[in-house]
């Protein structure tokens, strides 16, 4: 039997393919002038354009265009004509373009997740929209007990993390001098148990070890290992 003859691709196919190559170049090459507008706005931010307005009316001569770029004076027929410098009005979204592509210096220093401030997230590499979604966290109550608590804020990054994990400093709760507030911070133990474990606490004297707490009526072995790597007993 005869073979099949190869189908060949339709003219209409072929036009196709060509506009979807064409437009494809012409994304890439529009994605290409973005960036290098973005670079040349922050290559110049230091050095904005200059504009130079007529103080005086009159005529402008050639002599008076050539001004040098502090401004200068000229008279012609008795008339003093005045040029000055002055700068364009930034508009908000090209400041805003600068300060996102503006170098920020990080610093890398031991903070508490749970009390540093929001200038001090700035240093650690946050933004400023970034440190207040943190800082309102914990003006709701929210806290971090542990390390990898911080890590689970949906504005700390991976890379972020894994550069601070070693500056994180969260200090553990001392049984012994903590008040209702403080240990309810403790994941698991509620107004309920925080009020017993302050009870218990001035009724033997203070505890001498965090197995006490297991002395607590209904406190059991799964709440105790809850909490056990965040809290300490003072002597």
């Amino acid at each position: 039997m005869e073979g099949k003859k190869k189908q060949q691709p339709t003219s209409s196919f072929v036009v196709g393919a060509i506009a979807l190559l064409f437009l494809i170049i012409g994304y890439e090459a529009a994605l290409f002038m973005h960036r290098a507008a973005v670079l040349h706005l922050a290559a110049n931010r230091d050095r904005p354009d200059t504009v130079y307005v007529m103080v005086k009316e009159g005529p402008v001569t050639k002599e008076e265009q050539n001004i040098t770029k502090d401004g200068a004076s000229r008279k012609k027929g008795g008339t003093d004509r005045t040029l000055v410098r002055k700068e364009p009005p930034r508009q908000e979204a090209v400041v805003e373009v600068r300060e996102k592509a503006a170098p920020r210096k990080v610093e890398n220093f031991r903070f508490n997740p749970n009390t540093v401030s929001v200038e001090e997230l700035q240093r650690l590499g946050f933004s400023r929209k970034q440190a207040t979604v943190i800082d309102n966290y914990r003006r709701k109550g929210g806290r971090f007990a542990r390390k990898k608590d911080f890590a689970r804020s949906f504005v700390v990054a991976d890379s972020v993390y894994a550069r601070l994990e070693p500056y994180i400093d969260i200090p553990l709760i001392d049984l012994n001098r903590a008040d209702s507030a403080q240990l309810l911070a403790l994941p698991g133990i509620g107004p309920y148990f925080a009020g017993k474990i302050v009870r218990y606490r001035e009724k033997i004297e203070g505890y001498t070890s965090v197995e006490q707490l297991l002395e607590i009526y209904r406190f059991d072995q799964e709440k105790l290992d809850g909490i056990r790597d965040l809290v300490t007993v003072s002597p």
